[in-house]
């Protein structure tokens, strides 16, 4: 995929494309450098979304769909995951190419609405199976587990995607390699994900017959739900057919409650993508026996010695439809400061893959380094860590030298010396913060 060469899609064309409504002859193309990255280009679509949603859910309910310092989690989630594409070319593509230039069998046309319609079933059904080993190998549910980690159940619910997933889920789309041109793949592969996102609702209830063929938000929040019922069902990313046919379709009854069996109560992204495989880790070194330590790995994350590969169902807390989510219980005043420095830092980070072609790549390991940073702090002022302070004064710090040394720019010029201002009384008042916690103990 190359921003460089794409056009920018209409609005007809950015909405049907996130519902996986456009056509083969406008979404064809002979070369994969000539394949637009309609995800990038979903960035307007996604905002859109969201804030119609907050809308309708304040019409509907009265009240948002979910909670400020989750969607700020979840946010962070999606960009720390799309960081390392500022280096590479993902491994999804790379390996695919990799077996397409030395071992496929036969070419399919590439602009052939056969092709394409193939491609989609193929891409679907890979994404199926994919998503099921995702739930049932520990080693895979390590990283994609970060998208089950919130306990609410909204659009930005969807943002919340894994850094690590990957590095296994290239595997599942393989075999299409040995047929499918790289540039069909990568259009598929791009709207596959797309379509996922506007799933991610309470806002809309029962779609009739189209719930017996594609996956829509009822099905999607029973696979989220940590109910005994919703363990381990709707793999579904477009089609739920395939759900139907291996046995894994579970329509929504009682109330779901979202989030992981055992909530991880953190806003921390490090912890957020991590936290599974520290526990890895450290169960398979505390695990006996060299068989019981590779079932660590690859059986299911509720597996242990004597027990069935996935666990055992009744092990899984129950729920009682009481549960409270996990929340920041930080000053409103703190909130609005994390999500204006959320927005600034989104700005930068937008930016830097606009202009990641005619970047250094100092400045670009830099930039790549002052926004985990950033992301890092405001997970800790939500956490209300004991370093918060101390490490926000650092982060302040680092953006006025960057922004001095030119590897930081202000997405608005005239903006300049306010920005300036504002980073530089951040600075004072955090600084003052750490002072009086090195003096007394840790910040509240």
């Amino acid at each position: 995929m190359n921003p460089e060469a794409q056009q920018d899609v209409s609005v007809s064309q950015g909405i049907r494309m996130m519902f996986y409504m456009m056509k083969p002859n406008e979404t064809s193309f002979q070369t994969l450098e000539e394949v637009p990255d309609y995800v990038k280009q979903a960035t307007p679509f996604f905002i859109s979304l969201i804030l119609l949603e907050l809308v309708i859910s304040w019409f509907l309910k009265g009240k948002p769909p979910g909670r400020l310092d989750d969607a700020l989690t979840s946010i962070s989630a999606g960009i720390f995951s799309r960081l390392p594409s500022l280096f590479s070319r993902s491994i999804e593509l790379t390996t695919y190419i990799y077996i397409w230039e030395n071992y496929r069998l036969i070419s399919l046309p590439w602009h052939s609405p056969w092709t394409w319609y193939l491609t989609f079933l193929g891409v679907d059904f890979g994404y199926y199976w994919f998503h099921r080993m995702a739930h049932e190998v520990n080693i895979m549910w390590a990283g994609h587990q970060t998208h089950h980690s919130s306990e609410d159940y909204n659009l930005s619910t969807a943002l919340r995607q894994s850094v690590l997933q990957i590095y296994t889920s290239w595997i599942f789309y393989s075999p299409l390699a040995l047929f499918i041109p790289p540039s069909v793949y990568a259009v598929h592969l791009q709207f596959n994900l797309l379509y996922q996102f506007w799933i991610h609702t309470e806002v809309i209830n029962n779609l009739g017959p189209l719930e017996l063929i594609i996956n829509t938000p009822s099905h999607h929040r029973v696979h989220h739900g940590r109910n005994r019922y919703c363990i381990d069902k709707n793999y579904a990313g477009v089609l739920i057919i395939w759900d139907r046919i291996f046995g894994t379709f579970e329509a929504e009854n009682e109330k779901v409650v979202y989030g992981l069996t055992h909530p991880i109560n953190t806003f921390e992204p490090f912890k957020v993508q991590f936290h599974h495989l520290v526990y890895i880790w450290t169960t398979f070194w505390a695990t006996p026996g060299f068989f019981n330590k590779f079932s660590v790995i690859f059986k299911g994350p509720g597996w242990g010695p004597g027990k069935p590969r996935l666990g055992l169902s009744e092990e899984i807390p129950e729920v009682t439809g009481e549960e409270v989510p996990f929340s920041s219980s930080v000053s409103h005043l703190l909130r609005i400061y994390a999500v204006v420095q959320s927005v600034l830092m989104l700005a930068f980070y937008e930016e830097t893959f606009a202009d990641k072609a005619a970047l250094s790549q100092v400045t670009l390991l830099l930039r790549v380094g002052f926004i985990i940073l950033t992301l890092t702090s405001i997970g800790f002022l939500l956490d209300q860590r004991p370093k918060a302070a101390i490490l926000e004064t650092v982060r302040c710090l680092g953006f006025l030298m960057l922004y001095r040394f030119g590897h930081l720019k202000p997405f608005i010029p005239s903006l300049s010396f306010a920005l300036e201002i504002f980073f530089s009384i951040c600075i004072a008042f955090w600084g003052v913060r750490s002072m009086k916690q090195l003096a007394s103990g840790p910040w509240k």
